[in-house]
């Protein structure tokens, strides 16, 4: 067990925030953690780290364990570039190196007496290092940092990075670490699709125990095999992962309803028979005992309903024409920069279309190009686009929430307004505040009821999913589901764009590429092909293809990283076969040769590796 809660209670203001809570997490255990917006789940994560102290109860943590804390704005700072700052964390193993290079010189030229201490140093120094696998803690590095997308900006200063980009920094750097416990709070975060597939394959083969907190159901149900839930102040384990959860939590409820009305109907029928028969001098022995049942019974509390979950409609007033966006022979620019060339799209009526592409490709800025009118882009007669902004750019934030509602929809009563705002779980307490103070969360609802209040038919999505808890997100998707209209959206949340998504648009390589078909459909078939073959005839004419000259020298770059990959694993295993014979030998003569060749081993590979770095 590597830490567990007993009867833990925790709270502020007299307000429990955590209540008689009991669970334990053990090595290697892969737990979700869940619970909605506000409820309280990383005020667990700093009780369990010690940040704060329950009010009652104990925490138990075990003594040594190395405990790594990815924060949702726990940005990473460092004066370090961001290969230097990754590097820190093998100091050791640099230095294991160093000094097992410093012995193996020195028994090269180390007198007989000398052997014996020298030989007993390198033994030990081998073994430490093959037990850290300290030689290829550069392949490491530059595994994690390519995976999470830092590859080519090894040199860039972190502090000069933006707030997102640090965080996935310290993500770098507790991968890296490997500590026993790893805490992850909304590590999906500023992530792209390809880097969160990445990171999902990557955590699991991770040796150490996890705890995530996340809105990602698809990453949820990938890594995890354990759910805890924090509702209402209660924590509750259920074993499986989201999915699974979902399921049991429906079943625990219906299970814990029936035993409460069975009780009910027990209590009901002991209290009717004292009644009837208490004063009965024939019965009244029978009534006393049914009195000693009821007193002895543990009554049980009724179970209170799970929280409703927002509530979300999106109605259109008006039916377009099939055709209902179309865009032709586009350029999309942004900063002086190039994001897509050459592109054209169309968009028919009741079509759900999913925008994707890595960070930084210009999903965002093409859905802002799309509503700006621009002469390449035309909305069919009787379309009504709607928009929902992830910035919330178009609230004022120093307007009540009712206001900043209400002021675009004047003729909508107060009371269809605040029906309205309620359903998408903003109430009376958070009409009356100013829209800065709203959490992000509420801010999204509250830019959702406004999309709901403006009936478009045609509904233009930039990550709607964000800052929204589970509950909220799944309410979503029913609704939209439900539309009759037509969308075009950016979401990160897989299982979001898997249930709505009929076709996807493709940012790859500075080029807009259409997949007609599912979101699962998509992932399949861009692991079978490059790209569509009308795209490849494309830049064979534009881009000018390949010469045969170029096809050859790729294959020679090829065969030549082949090459040396397997020269170096071939020093890797004799090096390993001449430590062994160094801690075996006894002749410091034959030592010092081996020495001698260990040498020339070091020299080769490095000599190697910088080739090899030149290839890939």
């Amino acid at each position: 067990m590597l830490a567990s809660f007993e009867n833990v209670t925790f709270g502020y203001d007299g307000v429990p925030t955590v209540e008689n809570a009991t669970f334990e997490l053990n090595e290697g255990e892969r737990t979700g953690f869940v619970g909605g917006n506000g409820e309280g789940k990383t005020t667990v994560l700093r009780l369990l780290l010690g940040q704060l102290s329950p009010d009652s109860g104990k925490i138990f943590v075990k003594n040594g364990i190395r405990i790594g804390y990815l924060e949702q704005t726990g940005g990473f700072t460092s004066d370090s570039t961001v290969y230097g700052a990754m590097k820190e964390v093998f100091a050791e193993d640099e230095e294991l190196i160093s000094r097992l290079g410093e012995a193996q010189s020195a028994l090269g030229r180390a007198s007989e007496s000398e052997f014996p201490a020298l030989s007993g140093r390198i033994e030990a120094l081998t073994k430490r290092i093959a037990a850290r696998d300290s030689y290829h803690y550069e392949v490491r590095i530059k595994t994690v940092l390519g995976g999470m997308g830092f590859e080519g900006v090894y040199d860039q200063k972190v502090d000069t990075m933006s707030g997102g980009e640090r965080t996935k920094l310290k993500l770098c750097r507790l991968l890296l670490e490997e500590p026993d416990l790893l805490i992850l709070d909304e590590p999906t975060n500023h992530l792209d699709l390809k880097t969160l597939f990445w990171l999902e394959e990557y955590l699991g083969s991770y040796k150490g125990a996890l705890l995530i907190v996340s809105h990602d159901r698809y990453f949820l149900d990938r890594l995890t095999s354990r759910t805890l839930e924090l509702e209402r102040g209660r924590l509750s384990s259920y074993k499986g992962s989201y999915s699974r959860y979902k399921v049991l939590k429906e079943e625990r409820y219906r299970d814990a309803v029936r035993a409460y009305e069975r009780q009910q109907e027990e209590i009901g029928k002991l209290q009717t028979y004292v009644d009837r028969n208490i004063v009965r001098a024939t019965t009244a022995k029978s009534a006393l005992s049914r009195v000693n049942r009821l007193e002895r019974m543990t009554l049980l509390e009724k179970p209170l309903p799970p929280p409703k979950p927002p509530r979300f409609v999106f109605e259109t007033e008006e039916t377009p024409y099939e055709r209902v966006l179309e865009a032709k022979n586009f350029d999309l620019t942004a900063d002086g920069k190039v994001l897509i060339r050459d592109a054209s799209l169309t968009i028919l009526r009741g079509e759900r279309v999913a925008l994707v592409g890595d960070n930084g490709t210009g999903k965002s800025t093409l859905l802002k190009f799309l509503l700006s009118r621009d002469r390449h882009v035309v909305f069919g007669r009787m379309a009504k686009p709607a928009y929902y902004d992830q910035e919330n750019a178009d609230l004022d934030p120093e307007a009540r929430t009712l206001d900043a509602f209400w002021e675009d929809f004047p003729l909508l009563s107060q009371t269809d307004a605040r029906k309205l705002l309620a359903q998408a779980g903003l109430f009376a307490e958070d009409m009356e505040k100013r829209v800065k103070e709203l959490s992000g969360g509420m801010r999204a609802k509250l830019e959702l009821a406004r999309l709901e209040a403006q009936k478009g038919n045609i509904l233009i999505l930039d990550e709607p999913t964000n800052h929204l808890d589970l509950p909220a997100r799944e309410a979503l998707e029913e609704a939209l589901s439900a539309y009759e209209g037509t969308l075009l959206f950016v979401s990160h949340d897989r299982r979001f764009i898997e249930r709505l998504a009929t076709a996807v648009l493709a940012i790859e390589n500075g080029r807009l590429v259409r997949f007609d078909g599912s979101y699962p459909a998509y992932l399949a078939a861009k692991k079978l092909v490059a790209a569509p073959p009308v795209q490849v005839e494309r830049e064979k004419k534009t881009d000018g293809y390949r010469s045969k000259e170029d096809r050859a020298r790729e294959a020679r770059r090829r065969t030549r990283t082949r090459e040396i990959e397997m020269r170096m694993e071939a020093l890797d295993a004799e090096e390993e076969a001449i430590n062994v014979s160094l801690m075996n030998t006894a002749d410091y003569r034959e030592a010092q040769a081996l020495t001698t060749r260990i040498g020339e081993i070091q020299t080769e590979r490095e000599t190697l590796y910088a080739e090899y770095e030149e290839l890939i």
